[in-house]
């Protein structure tokens, strides 16, 4: 059996959780959230917590059982505390300005970048070096800080570029003189 998927999910209070057949849709005060679960599996509510079951043990329904508790416990802290990945910028002359919702990136390009933020997600600005991506799905605030991240991958040698808040980069030695 599952460790992870035969644990109930507590459903807080403010929270309000619809089971539709294989359709979950999870409520809460930051926003709403919908989840199409797969079809082996079933998910239950009972006294205030989900309950998620697989009907047998092929290799499918064990890779799916774990998963589908997973992303409904991470719907129901989404839609009540919300998600935020950080970001920090390195290097002389790179620096993140807010723009209205949108971001412009200085990068050491010719030319500086904006990144429009998706439906759900925010910015939030701190210094002109470090940024904050929040939102209430946690797939969504992952992939937005991915995606800036990759503007400019912090490189080996002096470490510049955009990196996740705590990140440590390995740095290598360079060239030797003779």
């Amino acid at each position: 059996m599952s460790r992870i998927g035969r644990l109930p999910i507590e459903v807080p209070s403010g929270v309000t959780v619809t089971v539709d057949g294989s359709a979950i849709a999870v409520k809460g005060p930051k926003g709403e959230l919908a989840l199409t679960v797969p079809s082996p599996i079933q998910v239950k509510l009972e006294d205030g917590q989900l309950l998620v079951s697989r009907p047998d043990d092929e290799r499918e329904s064990r890779s799916l059982h774990g998963l589908t508790r997973t992303l409904i416990a991470n719907q129901i802290i989404g839609v009540t505390d919300g998600y935020s990945k950080g970001l920090e910028i390195v290097g002389t002359g790179y620096r993140v300005q807010a723009k209205g919702s949108s971001l412009e990136f200085a990068l050491g390009f010719s030319h500086s970048i904006t990144v429009d933020p998706p439906a759900g997600i925010s910015f939030a600005v701190e210094g002109n070096n470090k940024l904050t991506v929040h939102g209430i799905d946690k797939q969504a605030v992952g992939e937005v800080a991915a995606n800036i991240r990759k503007l400019r991958k912090p490189e080996p040698y002096k470490g510049k570029g955009v990196r996740y808040a705590g990140e440590v980069v390995r740095r290598k030695a360079g060239k030797s003189g003779k």
